[in-house]
C-alpha cells in the first residue's frame, strides 16, 4: 500500500515531550504544508491532541519516506534524535491501517471508549482536505475509518460504561432520579473533582446550582463558570433542603455534613430524595447520613468500585470492537488491492472492444444488406462473445488481488494481449 504511519502517544512518550511538539492537527497550516513538500510524501494527515502527535502518510518509496518523516518530527519538537526515537512508533501498510481504525473507534485513547478523538481526527482530516493534502486514496480511507468508529460505538458497549469516579456519580445520579433536568446541586468545596462532576450533570440538564467554598473567591469564580450562586461556606446548611443533589470534596479533616444536618434538611423538604456523593478523603459526610430513608449517600470507594466494573465491562466490549477492526482492516486492503488490477481491467475491456468494432467496420460491406434489426443482433452478439472471453481473466485478476498475488497475473495478461 504505501502507507506510513509515525508518532507517539501517551503509552510511549511522557507529557513534557508530547508537549514540545509544536504539530497541529487543527490550525497548523505550516507544518502540513512543509510535510508536503517532503519529496517522498504523496498525501498527509497530522493528527495532535493532549495524548497523541500522528502523521500519516500515503508515499512513493516506505523506506526513504520513514526517514524523511523522522527528521520532520525532530525539527518540529526540536529534540535529539536519541531523546525522540525511544517515543516513536511506525506502522506501515496494513498495520497502519489498523492503527487508523483503532484510533478512530478509541480503542487506543487512554480512556476507552472515549468520543473526543473521533471528533479530532476528524477535524485533522477536515484540515488536510483544505489544504490539499488529500486525495482520492485518504479520501476514502478516512471515511472508511469514520464508518468503522460508528460501527464500533453501534455495535459494541465500549462507551456505555462510567469509568471516571466523577461521571460514576452522575450516572448514579440518573438511576436515582430517573430524568436530572430541573434537578439542583450544591457543590460543597470547589475543587477539580467537584467541577468535573458539575460539567457532567451540567450536560445532562440540571437546574441551578450553587457553591460553598472555604476560599469566597473561589466559590465566586466557580459559580461564574457554570452561572450558579456562590454560598458562604458556613450557611451551606440552610440551602441543603432546597437541593436535590450534593456533592462533597473539602479536604477538611473532619466531617463537615453531619446526619443532624442531612435529617432536619430532609423533614423540611418533605421526604423528597437527597442524593449525597461524597468523593473527598477523608470523608466530608458522615456515614450515618446514608441510614436515613429517601437518603442515598456513595463515597469514593462506592464510586470507584462501579468505574473498576465498568472498566473490565469496557474492556470485554473492547475485545468485539477489536474484531470489528480486523474485519475492516480486510475489507479496505481488498478495495486497496483492487485498484492495482483496475488499469489492466480497462485495457483489456478497451483492446477487446476495439477488435470488435474494428472487425465489425470491416464487415459493413455485407452487412448493408441486413435491416436494422439484424445488424443490431449481430452487434448484441459480438459484444457478448467478448464479455463472456473476458470474464474468466478479469475475475481471476480480482480475486488474486485479495490476496495481494495480482503482480504475475497482471504482467501475463499485459504480456499475452499486448497491452
Amino acid at each position: 500500500m504505501r502507507l506510513v504511519l509515525i508518532g507517539m502517544n501517551h503509552k510511549t512518550a511522557p507529557l513534557e515531550i508530547r508537549e514540545r511538539l509544536q504539530l497541529s492537527g487543527g490550525d497548523d497550516a505550516h507544518s502540513l504544508s512543509e510535510l508536503m513538500r517532503l519529496p517522498e510524501i504523496r498525501e498527509a494527515l497530522c493528527l495532535a491532541t493532549c495524548n497523541r502527535v500522528e502523521v500519516f502518510a500515503r508515499v512513493e518509496d516506505g523506506g526513504q519516506a520513514i526517514e524523511q518523516l523522522r527528521e520532520f518530527i525532530y525539527r518540529q519538537g526540536n529534540l535529539g534524535r536519541d531523546e525522540l526515537e525511544r517515543c516513536l512508533y511506525v506502522y506501515q501498510d496494513r498495520e497502519a491501517v489498523r492503527h487508523l481504525f483503532r484510533v478512530a473507534a478509541s480503542l487506543d485513547s487512554m480512556i476507552m471508549g472515549e468520543p473526543q478523538i473521533l471528533g479530532q481526527l476528524k477535524a485533522a482530516y477536515r484540515h488536510a482536505v483544505e489544504n490539499r493534502a488529500t486525495t482520492v486514496l485518504f479520501n476514502r480511507l478516512l471515511h472508511h475509518a469514520f464508518r468503522v468508529a460508528k460501527r464500533v460505538r453501534k455495535e459494541t458497549g465500549i462507551a456505555g460504561n462510567a469509568v471516571s469516579v466523577s461521571y460514576a456519580a452522575v450516572e448514579l445520579a440518573k438511576k436515582i432520579f430517573g430524568d436530572l433536568k430541573g434537578k439542583s446541586i450544591l457543590l460543597i468545596g470547589a475543587g477539580e473533582m467537584s467541577e468535573l462532576a458539575a460539567r457532567h450533570l451540567i450536560r445532562q440538564g440540571v437546574g441551578s446550582i450553587r457553591i460553598a467554598n472555604r476560599t469566597y473567591a473561589r466559590a465566586e469564580e466557580m459559580a461564574a463558570l457554570f452561572q450558579g450562586v456562590p454560598i458562604a461556606f458556613d450557611r451551606f446548611p440552610e440551602v441543603l433542603p432546597e437541593v436535590d443533589i450534593v456533592i462533597a470534596s473539602t479536604g477538611a479533616p473532619g466531617y463537615v455534613v453531619s446526619a443532624e444536618m442531612v435529617a432536619s434538611s430532609l423533614r423540611r423538604r418533605r421526604n423528597r430524595l437527597l442524593f449525597l456523593i461524597d468523593i473527598a478523603v477523608p470523608r466530608d459526610i458522615d456515614p450515618a447520613a446514608g441510614d436515613i430513608e429517601n437518603v442515598y449517600l456513595y463515597n469514593i470507594d462506592h464510586l470507584q468500585d462501579v468505574v473498576d466494573t465498568n472498566k473490565e465491562m469496557r474492556r470485554i466490549e473492547a475485545m468485539k470492537a477489536e474484531g470489528i477492526v480486523a474485519e475492516e482492516v480486510v475489507v479496505y486492503e481488498e478495495w486497496f488491492n483492487a485498484l492495482a488490477v483496475v488499469p489492466t481491467i480497462v485495457s483489456l475491456r478497451e483492446k477487446m472492444e476495439a477488435i470488435m468494432l474494428g472487425e465489425l467496420e470491416r464487415s459493413s460491406s455485407w452487412m448493408r444488406n441486413l435491416d436494422g434489426e439484424e445488424r443490431s443482433r449481430i452487434e448484441i452478439l459480438t459484444a457478448s462473445i467478448v464479455n463472456k472471453i473476458l470474464h474468466d481473466p478479469i475475475t481471476v485478476l480480482k480475486e488474486e488481488s485479495k490476496d495481494r498475488d495480482e503482480l504475475p497475473y497482471v504482467a501475463a495478461v499485459r504480456r499475452l494481449f499486448k497491452i
